[in-house]
Formats: C-alpha cells, sequence, structure tokens
C-alpha cells in the first residue's frame, strides 16, 4: 500500500491534464504519476521528458527496454520489472529472458549490440566512477553521441525511479502482471 496517496487526473491542475492523457499512452504508469503529482512540476516535467523523448525515438525501444530492465533487476524494483519485462518482450527479448539479463554474456536471445546496452547500464547503474574510456569506444562504433547521452540518462534516471517506486511503495496498476525482482 501506498505511503502517499495517490492523485488522479483530476487532482492535476487543467494545464497537466492533457500531459496526463499523453502519459497514458505511454504505459500504465497511472500510481506512479499519481504519486508525482503531489508535485506538479516534477510530474510536469519527468513526464514531459519522457513523453518527447519517445515520440523523437532517437534510441530503439529495444535498447531503452533492455537498460530500464537490467537496471531495474540491479535495484530490485518489482515496479519496474513488472512494467518493462512485457515491453522488451514485444521487442523480441522474451519474458524468461529479461529476467536473465544480469547473465548477458551468453544470452541467447541478445545481439552482440544488446550486450554492450546490458553491461552499459550494468556500468551506469554500479560501477559509474569506474568506468574506463574502453567501453565508451565501443558505444561509438553502435551509437551517436545523442544516443549514447540518452541511454546514459534513462539508465540513470530509471535507477531514480526504482528508488522512488521502491520508498514509497504504491501499488502496481491493475491488469499488470507482477514479476518479483527480488529473487
Amino acid at each position: 500500500m501506498s505511503r502517499v496517496s495517490v492523485k488522479t487526473r483530476e487532482d492535476l491542475p487543467a494545464e497537466l491534464q492533457p500531459l496526463w492523457d499523453k502519459m497514458t499512452t505511454y504505459g500504465a504508469f497511472e500510481n506512479q504519476a499519481g504519486v508525482m503529482a503531489h508535485r506538479p512540476p516534477i510530474f510536469k516535467h519527468i513526464w514531459s521528458m519522457l513523453v518527447d523523448l519517445s515520440d523523437e525515438a532517437v534510441l530503439s525501444k529495444r535498447y531503452l527496454e533492455l537498460a530500464l530492465v537490467t537496471v531495474s533487476l540491479l535495484n530490485k524494483c518489482t515496479y519496474c520489472v513488472s512494467h518493462h519485462a512485457p515491453k522488451l518482450a514485444i521487442q523480441g527479448v522474451s519474458e524468461e529472458g529479461a529476467e536473465r539479463l544480469l547473465d548477458y554474456k551468453d544470452h541467447p536471445e541478445l545481439t552482440d549490440d544488446d550486450k554492450l546496452v546490458v553491461e552499459y547500464a550494468i556500468a551506469v547503474t554500479n560501477n559509474w566512477n569506474r568506468t574506463r574510456d574502453e567501453i565508451f569506444v565501443r558505444l561509438r562504433e553502435h551509437f551517436s553521441e545523442a544516443q549514447i547521452v540518452e541511454l546514459t540518462w534513462r539508465t540513470a534516471l530509471c535507477g531514480a525511479f526504482n528508488r522512488f517506486n521502491d520508498i514509497l511503495q504504491f501499488d502496481i496498476e491493475q491488469g499488470v502482471v507482477v514479476r518479483d525482482a527480488a529473487e
């Protein structure tokens, strides 16, 4: 049960309600957004950025979901794994494959580029202050600088979401299958 109340679209100022409507096209994140709605600037800026990045699609959904599920597995965030593992399945990595992303080196469902994304998501999450230039040489072989910036930002932001979600303990939305990330 959520440690703070979950607001609805109607609780937002009228000028932010269209953003709520756009947010729902991103996925079933109403509880997360409803908690953010306690602070309209947080709701506005986070969801505007996420919707804009999604609309621009500089980074493929597959790479994005690989990074988000990896971070969420590392941080044991059941909320995020439950929401993003099915999105990764749409991108061609089975839910069983998503469960074992952290064992990426010999993962049969991942391409070499996929493995690089997972490796980088692990570095951003666990080794940000010890990551060497070598990984950036490899990243630049496959990604533009804009893609590297977005991949880095979205990975780091997902870590923040993991903490936000877990500390406030809001429920996973009805209809989303719970996938335990704590194993």
